[in-house]
């Protein structure tokens, strides 16, 4: 049986990328049970993106207030308040392709995660990009499309099982909830850029879940933009050698504080 998916989509203060990922999440193919906004606290044009499209979907805008960096802590807020029993994470600056969530539905299995690709967009061409076929096709022609063969759609996905460490991003993520709550969700120790998805997919293996590494379906965009800074990146790699290390499943602090509130 396909299960219920909810889409959790994070973002911070880039409400022109939001609004084409919400586009492409409403013209989805199958579409999703609700979309959460997993918000870091963007200012009022982000606000307003969403209440476009509020009436057009089953939408939740899910929101904290900024003090830097805290993705894992709004990303937790969010999962807490999903229905779907099955969670597919999208960064609000990736423009997920038509056939995104039902390929994620179909991908599903018990036991195992998904992890998609992304192909890149170049900055320059962000403002005008809509993931159709002919606009695929013209950006690559013309140097501004990086990963191409992530972006094709394939006759039969390219699937490789395993427990990995390359690759592990948040950016395309599909995980049952009752395996996010086995290992508490997003490590809230984490704070700044980097290695918060890597973290929780160690800890998904650490509790038995092998990846499912896709080319060719699920397959997402992403608009370039300037790079955020990574002052914590050394900090974070440590938590991440701990984790893998001490072969950790929960979060030390994590989703729990968040799921009794929430039902």
């Amino acid at each position: 049986m396909r299960p219920k998916i909810s889409v959790i989509v994070s973002t911070y203060d880039y409400p022109l990328a939001l609004s084409k990922a919400l586009a492409s999440l409403y013209a989805q193919s199958l579409p999703p049970a609700e979309v959460l906004i997993a918000d870091d606290g963007s200012g009022p044009e982000t606000a307003k993106i969403i209440g476009t499209y509020a009436s057009r979907m089953h939408l939740l805008h899910v929101r904290h207030n900024h003090e830097g960096f805290r993705k894992a802590v709004i990303l937790n807020k969010a999962i807490a308040q999903a229905s779907g029993d099955y969670v597919v994470f999208l960064d609000g600056d990736s423009v997920p392709a038509r056939e995104f969530v039902a390929d994620h539905a179909a991908l599903a299995e018990r036991g195992c995660w998904v992890q998609g690709r992304r192909a890149f967009v170049d900055e320059s061409c962000v403002k005008d990009f809509e993931p159709t076929c002919g606009k695929i096709w013209s950006l690559a022609l013309r140097g501004k499309l990086s990963g191409l063969m992530k972006s094709m759609r394939l006759p039969r996905p390219i699937i490789k099982r395993g427990r990995e460490q390359r690759g592990i991003l948040g950016c395309n993520l599909g995980i049952w909830r009752d395996d996010l709550i086995a290992v508490n969700g997003y490590d809230e120790t984490f704070t700044g850029w980097g290695r918060e998805d890597a973290d929780l997919g160690n800890r998904l293996y650490h509790l038995g879940r092998d990846r499912k590494f896709v080319y060719g379906r699920a397959i997402i965009y992403h608009l370039n933009h300037p790079v955020v800074s990574r002052d914590r990146l050394e900090t974070n790699q440590s938590l991440l050698e701990e984790t893998i290390a001490e072969r950790r499943i929960r979060a030390r602090r994590g989703l729990d504080q968040y799921l009794a509130e929430s039902r």
